[in-house]
Parts: C-alpha cells; sequence; structure tokens
C-alpha cells in the first residue's frame, strides 16, 4: 500500500514536472522568444500611436490680463509697465515645455520621433520667442545705446537662442527652463517698486525695433506658405537702387514652390509662429498702452491681433490640403499666408505711424 502510494505520488509529480519543461520549452524555445519580443514591440508601438495623437495637440490660448492681474497690488492698481510683456513670454516658453508631451523637437524616441507637425509649431512659437528676448536685451531695457544690459535678459537670450534639437549634454529643456528662470528673476525685480536695477522703457523707438525683426519673420513665412502652389516670381532683389549689387548673379525670373514634404511643416510653423505673436502683441497693448493711445494706433494693434487670432481657428481636415489656388480642393497654406500676409501689412502700417511725430 505504502509502496503503491509512493509510486503514484511520484508519477504525478513527474507529470507536473513534465508539463513544466513543455511550457518553459513553449515560451523560450523554437522562436517564442521572438514572437513575445515582437508582441511586446507592437503594443509598444500601438500604445505609442496613441499617445502621439494625443501629444499632436496644440495648446490653448490664455489671457495675457489675466496674468498681469496676478502681479498687480491690488485690482485698483497697474502692474508696473513690462509686467505683461515679461509675463506672456515666460507663460509662451514654459507652455513649450509643459504642454502634454512636453517639448518633443528633440525626442529620439515613439512618439515623439514620428511627429513633424507639432515640433514645427513649438519651433515656430520659439523662434518669436527668441527675438523677443533679444528686443527685451537690447532695446526695452536699456533707456539709450550706451546703457548697460540687464544680465538676467542676457543669460534668458544665449539660453532660448540654444539648439532646439538637443537631447542630452545638455538637454534643449534644462537650457530652456535657465531662459524662464532668468526671466522670472526679472520679472521679481521689475515687479518690486523698491528696487531700481530693472527697467522697461515702454517708447516708441523700442516697439518699432522688435516690430521690425516680426515684420521680417512674417513676410518670410507668408512667401514660404504662398510657394505652396509654385510661382514664377521675377528678381526683384535689386529694385529700388540704380548702383545696387549683390555678391553673385541671379536669374531675372525663377519659379519658386515649397516641396510637397515640407508644406504642413511651413503651416505649423507659420501657427506657432501666430500663437506666440498674437499674446505677445496682447501684452504690448498692456505695456505701451499710453505710446499707442497717443499715436493713436491702439486700433491698429487690435487688428493686427485679430487677424493672428484667426489663423488659430480649429482645423477640421485631417490632413494639410494643398489644392491649386481656384481648385477643387482647399489649399490651407494660402489661406494662412491671406492671415499672415495682412498682419504683415498692418505691422509696416503700425511701424510707419509709430515714427511720425
Amino acid at each position: 500500500m505504502n509502496m503503491k502510494q509512493t509510486s503514484s505520488t511520484g508519477g504525478w509529480g513527474q507529470r507536473m514536472k513534465d508539463r513544466f519543461d513543455d511550457w518553459k520549452e513553449d515560451l523560450f524555445g523554437g522562436g517564442a522568444i521572438v514572437r513575445v519580443s515582437a508582441l511586446a514591440v507592437g503594443l509598444y508601438l500601438l500604445l505609442a500611436l496613441v499617445v502621439g495623437f494625443f501629444w499632436s495637440s496644440e495648446p490653448e490660448t490664455f489671457s495675457v490680463r489675466d496674468i498681469v492681474a496676478q502681479h498687480s497690488i491690488n485690482e485698483q492698481s497697474r502692474a508696473p509697465v513690462g509686467v505683461a510683456t515679461t509675463a506672456s513670454m515666460i507663460k509662451v516658453t514654459t507652455t513649450l515645455l509643459d504642454k502634454p508631451g512636453g517639448f518633443i523637437s528633440n525626442d529620439i524616441l515613439p512618439p515623439g520621433v514620428w511627429l513633424d507637425n507639432l515640433p514645427n509649431w513649438e519651433y515656430g512659437a520659439l523662434i518669436q520667442s527668441r527675438d523677443l528676448a533679444k528686443a527685451m536685451r537690447e532695446a526695452f531695457s536699456r533707456s539709450q545705446s550706451q546703457s548697460l544690459e540687464d544680465n538676467d535678459l542676457a543669460r534668458a537670450e544665449s539660453r532660448f537662442n540654444f539648439d532646439h534639437n538637443s537631447w542630452a549634454v545638455p538637454a534643449s529643456e534644462s537650457e530652456y527652463r535657465e531662459g524662464i528662470r532668468a526671466l522670472e528673476g526679472y520679472l521679481e525685480r521689475l515687479a518690486d517698486e523698491d528696487q531700481h536695477n530693472a527697467q522697461f522703457f515702454a517708447r516708441a523707438d523700442n516697439l518699432r525695433y522688435w516690430l521690425s525683426t516680426v515684420e521680417t519673420r512674417l513676410g518670410s513665412l507668408s512667401q514660404r506658405l504662398s510657394a505652396s502652389v509654385g510661382q514664377r516670381r521675377l528678381n526683384t532683389d535689386l529694385a529700388g537702387e540704380e548702383r545696387a549689387v549683390q555678391s553673385t548673379p541671379a536669374p531675372s525670373e525663377m519659379v519658386v514652390k515649397t516641396p510637397w514634404t515640407e508644406i504642413d511643416d511651413v503651416f505649423y510653423e507659420a501657427r506657432g509662429s501666430a500663437w506666440a505673436l498674437l499674446h505677445f502683441l496682447k501684452a504690448v497693448e498692456v505695456d505701451f498702452a499710453d505710446v499707442l493711445i497717443k499715436k493713436n494706433a491702439l486700433v491698429s494693434v487690435q487688428q493686427i491681433i485679430r487677424e493672428l487670432e484667426a489663423t488659430q481657428e480649429p482645423i477640421y481636415s485631417p490632413m494639410i490640403l494643398n489644392g491649386t489656388g481656384f481648385g477643387m480642393l482647399a489649399n490651407h497654406s494660402l489661406v494662412m499666408a491671406s492671415y499672415i500676409s495682412r498682419a504683415n501689412a498692418a505691422i509696416i502700417d503700425l511701424r510707419e505711424l509709430l515714427s511720425q511725430g
């Protein structure tokens, strides 16, 4: 009896051992490792695809006046001049880093590496931030050309001009956060009435200095957007100057066309640039209110903002269409170029208005 029971128990144990060996063989032998690995990679890529759709959402616009109100002593008082511009730039650059997915331009792994629309959007907003940082360092914070520059603004400009594709040692995000901290230091001193080592001079000539850079940025974007359908353009490089010369000769007529692989890139770069710029102009509307009212130019700034707000309307098409100018399909680039061109023309008029006595 005991021998039979022992034999039965031993047989059961052997069967379990055989089954365990068979399970190991199925899982780790005969190419099963490859199958499991492929399944894991497939699940990861599927999850990355879903996350990528979520990350592709563009940030919403924000209220500049609400940000300014946070730096006011009380509801009746007005925030110091320059607070609106500085706080708006901090908010714009912080949004680039803290939106869903963070800063995507320097990603080297899925889903960030797959995305190209939002990185171009980030680049457009970053370029506008760099231009404003330069204007704040060189013009807004200085009373004249021989004045000392603000150390925080000098550090901020250098940090924001760091390569946006660097993913490590150092990463772009770490450099941009250094720039944001420098702006926060400047803002803290600017909002403190007991400190006098941080200034913001809201003058017409300072505003014209920054707007001249904005004008060239929008002009370039407008041309690149319009080139989505291809154009034969006359060479006007030397127009208006009898003795003007250039380094190398160029044809009198050329065909300009944006490659089809870059059309959506240019579109989203323009959309990101307009997003950042409309917030900066809303800040200018606050900080330069007295100058604009004196020049009767406040409504001009408001019209520019309205044109830029139109560039942020929702896109209902699943892709950026590139129809011909009067074809059956829409051309989103030409629509964007229309708004950008009108905003740029209004900025040119505004600069002319600010130059008048």
